[in-house]
Formats: structure tokens, C-alpha cells, sequence
């Protein structure tokens, strides 16, 4: 395995925190990090304990959780025993997909508290309102923007990734 340079371990890093603010454990966000970034695209637990200078525990929790969210996949290949690990297909469309839930939740509870205001003057009613008809718009035009994605995605030849 080539060396990782320091450019390389600072992008990892910021992965690391990119993620960790939005959920996930830094060491996740620094494995999501490396994969996008290692030659090959796959690599094993050993290599990742390596190159991100961590425990095999806290990279076996790490993996485990990417794998549970579908954020990484797990595979073997033809007569190698190892595990091998790299970006789910497709990753950055399916998780925002999957964050689709998100807004609907929103709208609902935002129409729950309208519910719950109904008799109230229209100006303390207006903060829900905002927050009901801002995802209800979320929620209707997002799927549209990840439709043209979809095209743009095949027109580019993005298929495999």
C-alpha cells in the first residue's frame, strides 16, 4: 500500500467531521473518507486499521454501523478470503432518498401543532405554519430534483458508482 499523504489524511479528517455532525462517529466519517479516496476503491479492515492509524475494534464498530445503514458494502472476492469494504453503490443518491422521511415527518408534526393552535390568533400559529408549508414544498419538489439527478447521472455514466 502506497503511503498516505498528509492532503490525503487531511481530507480523511474533514470527512471525519463532516459526519460527525451529521450523526454518524467520526471514525465512520473517516472511513467513508479513505474509501472515497483509496486505490483500489476496496479495501480490508487490516488496510483500513493501517491507513487510519485506529483499533481493529473501533473500525469493526464502524464498519458494522456503515454496513447497517447500507453506507458501505461488504464483499469477497473469487478465491480471497478476506472481507473487503467500499462505498455502497450509488451512496449519495440513496441517502438522500432515504432522508425523504425526514421532511414528511416535519410537515406532519408541523400540521400537528397547527392542529393543536387551531383556536389560537393567527400570528402564534405562523411559526408552524412556516415550518408545515416549508417541508410539505420540500417534500413534493425534492423527489423531482433527485429524478433529474437520475439523468444527469446516466447522461454522465455514473451507473457503476
Amino acid at each position: 500500500m502506497k503511503p498516505v499523504t498528509e492532503q490525503q489524511q487531511q481530507f480523511v479528517e474533514e470527512c471525519g467531521l463532516y459526519f460527525e455532525g451529521i450523526g454518524l462517529t467520526r471514525m465512520a466519517g473517516r472511513i467513508i473518507g479513505w474509501l472515497l479516496i483509496s486505490d483500489p476503491p476496496h479495501q480490508t479492515q487490516g488496510d483500513l486499521v493501517e491507513v487510519l492509524q485506529a483499533s481493529k475494534s473501533s473500525i469493526s464498530v464502524a464498519l458494522k454501523t456503515l454496513t447497517t445503514l447500507y453506507l458501505v458494502e461488504r464483499f469477497a472476492l473469487p478465491g480471497d478470503r478476506q472481507d473487503y469494504y467500499r462505498t455502497a453503490k450509488d451512496l449519495w443518491t440513496r441517502s438522500f432518498r432515504a432522508r425523504l422521511h425526514q421532511l414528511t415527518e416535519l410537515r406532519q408534526l408541523g400540521e400537528r401543532g397547527l392542529e393543536l393552535l387551531k383556536d389560537e390568533p393567527e400570528e402564534r400559529r405562523r411559526r408552524l405554519a412556516f415550518m408545515r408549508d416549508m417541508n410539505a414544498f420540500l417534500e413534493a419538489e425534492f423527489p423531482k430534483l433527485l429524478d433529474q439527478w437520475e439523468a444527469i447521472k446516466q447522461a454522465k455514466g455514473y451507473d457503476d458508482l
